[in-house]
């Protein structure tokens, strides 16, 4: 996978976060072409050389579903489980195969997967976060069928559905509400991801900031916490968060 200079990564990392500058109506500047993209190569076993052809027939895809530790569900099944057509699975499960040989993949591989895309920074703790939204089974381990399923989400669910994700993405500890301190955790693994030497420079502050901005627009009874309804009421009454939540539709 190709480096990306440090600005380009910048921009990257605070397109993934889709989390903050959805969440704040801080939405993106980019062309929505150029964050699409930028999005799935974000993602593990989706970049540029995990993209193969999908001319081949589907007695190989069978073959190829075969040879793994762990075989996936069937394609049909994961038709109907996501919003994806055969063929984008033929092609996302290639990508996923090349990466992840095994069929699964655990969390130390998914951070060195990830950590191409961040040489400037640390991403282990956010990488750590992301495995831990992927991982809905909590064993351990990412299967094929679990990448599938949370990408659908992400990508083609309604702004129910993403906005759900994106609440347990920031629930660290699954108890139904979002804290300060799960808020400023996340704040801080995104900082710890972009580096201390990118431009514009972040301030040591930063992440506490964006918790406090995070807390103004969303905790509406002002107790300190929160909850989902909360968090989707907040998101659906800005234009700017609906926009942005718009971004990733029909990408592939």
């Amino acid at each position: 996978m190709k480096t990306k200079n440090r600005d380009q990564s910048l921009s990257d990392s605070r397109e993934l976060d889709g989390s903050y500058d959805q969440l704040t109506g801080n939405a993106p500047s980019q062309s929505k072409k150029t964050i699409k993209q930028r999005f799935l190569k974000l993602l593990p076993c989706c970049g540029p050389s995990a993209a193969p052809s999908v001319s081949q027939n589907s007695i190989e895809d069978d073959f190829e579903l075969s040879t793994v530790c762990h075989r996936p569900e069937g394609l049909e099944k994961l038709q109907e489980q996501t919003k994806f057509t055969k063929k984008e699975l033929q092609v996302l499960y290639r990508g996923f195969k090349n990466e992840c040989p095994s069929g699964v993949v655990n969390e130390d591989t998914f951070k060195v997967i990830y950590s191409q895309f961040f040489p400037q920074g640390d991403s282990s703790t956010y990488a750590h976060f992301l495995f831990e939204a992927f991982d809905t089974n909590k064993n351990g381990s990412v299967s094929f069928e679990d990448f599938v399923i949370g990408l659908s989400i992400i990508l083609r669910g309604t702004i129910n559905d993403r906005l759900n994700w994106a609440f347990n993405l920031y629930d660290l500890n699954k108890d139904g509400c979002i804290t300060k301190e799960e808020m400023l955790d996340i704040m801080k693994s995104i900082y710890d991801m972009m580096g201390k030497y990118t431009y514009p420079c972040m301030q040591e502050d930063a992440p506490r900031e964006h918790v406090e901005t995070f807390f103004q627009k969303m905790d509406r009874n002002n107790d300190g916490v929160v909850t989902i309804d909360e968090f989707i009421e907040s998101c659906q009454k800005d234009e700017n968060i609906m926009q942005s939540m718009q971004l990733f539709d029909n990408v592939i």
